[in-house]
């Protein structure tokens, strides 16, 4: 065998096995991209796939359904929330409010009037995988509070007897209220990144109120009407920070 022959032989190896080992190499990956700088490599990985921080912000609400309730209804509330937010998952919060009510029975005649202060400590957990969408489902608890006064009063009370008359007019009466919440709900971002409008359903169970003179009151701020439950909800406007 010549030394050309040798050489030609030699280099056609060479050139097969540089385009094997071409063929063997992994393709780079759409999701994950390897770089070098300086001898240094390094990966990049998307933005959504990364774990949000533990804390995540503060928000401010507003309920905007007592609200409206509390003036065009003979009860309602007015409710500022503030919350936490712990890695888009975890929500503590507490909701600060003041329960009114101005009413008149229409067969007993019997007015009740209130307007005290109640308060909300609970958390909620988002229930949406992608916890930086600004979109979230929602379930949580609550542990409601309401040291509340009441003024009840009605037509005069007649001895049946005696025919005497009694006036029926209570004012200053206490009762203290405590109920737990069970509470699912749903928010959305709107229109710009730290705007939120979402709504609540509350399934409100008492755990204990403390009678006055007259009894417990009619409505209770902060659970609704006196009862061993209630069923409520809420529409809020929520300002992220």
């Amino acid at each position: 065998m010549t030394t050309s022959k040798i050489f030609s032989c030699t280099f056609a190896l060479l050139l097969l096995g540089s385009l094997s080992v071409r063929a063997q190499q992994p393709q780079q990956s759409d999701t994950v991209r390897t770089a070098r700088v300086r001898g240094i490599q390094f990966s990049q990985t998307p933005a959504e796939n990364r774990e949000a921080p533990l804390w995540a912000g503060l928000s401010f609400g507003f309920d905007l359904c007592g609200a409206v309730m509390a003036v065009a209804t003979p009860w309602g509330q007015y409710e500022g929330t503030a919350r936490l937010n712990l890695r888009g998952r975890y929500f503590p919060c507490v909701e600060l409010g003041v329960g009114v009510s101005d009413c008149t029975g229409e067969s007993s005649h019997v007015h009740y009037r209130t307007h005290s202060p109640y308060i909300r400590l609970g958390c909620d957990y988002n229930f949406v995988g992608d916890s930086r969408s600004g979109n979230r489902i929602f379930g949580g608890l609550r542990y409601g509070l309401s040291p509340y006064r009441f003024d009840v009063g009605g037509p005069d009370l007649t001895d049946e007897v005696y025919g005497s008359t009694l006036p029926f007019a209570y004012k200053g009466m206490k009762s203290t209220a405590h109920w737990a919440e069970l509470v699912g709900g749903v928010e959305a971002q709107v229109a710009w990144k730290f705007f939120h409008l979402g709504w609540t359903v509350r399934y409100k169970f008492r755990i204990s109120e403390s009678r006055s003179e007259v009894g417990r009151g009619w409505y209770v701020p902060g659970f609704g009407k006196s009862g061993t439950h209630a069923l409520g909800g809420s529409f809020n406007i929520i300002i992220d920070i």
